[in-house]
């Protein structure tokens, strides 16, 4: 799949999230391993500690839907500098799409494409559990 692609449908979702709060809108679009695209946005809760990020939205859709791992996910902001998944979507991305490409974009057109692997190194996953 073309990151373009992933990038519109990103940007696409952006556009519902529900950031009444924060102003912040995050879109974000993750590629199954079928080639499928599932999308997601932000979604705020005036108790702050309920909020869902786009990118747990996005995976979350995914797994609902049967998809069990990701090959890319992509996620869109409105700002100028780049921002990445915060924490805990960096532990969930890790969790459900293991090391892949994490496209982060802007509404400018800027794109950074970086591995999960340095976004999160030495991640805890199911291993340890053992």
């Amino acid at each position: 799949m073309e990151i373009k692609e992933l990038i519109n449908a990103a940007i696409e979702a952006r556009e519902n999230a529900y950031a009444p709060y924060s102003n912040f809108q995050v879109g974000a679009a993750v590629e199954g391993e079928s080639g499928d695209i599932y999308i997601g946005c932000n979604v705020e809760s005036a108790s702050y500690g309920l909020t869902v990020c786009a990118e747990r939205v996005a995976i979350w859709k995914g797994i609902s839907r049967g998809e069990k791992r990701f090959k890319q996910i992509a996620v869109v902001v409105d700002t100028e500098e780049l921002t990445p998944p915060c924490g805990v979507c960096r532990q969930i991305i890790w969790e459900f799409c293991g090391d892949v490409p994490v496209i982060l974009s802007n509404l400018h057109g800027n794109t950074e494409t970086i591995m999960m692997s340095e976004l999160l190194p030495r991640a805890f996953d199911s291993k340890f559990l053992k």
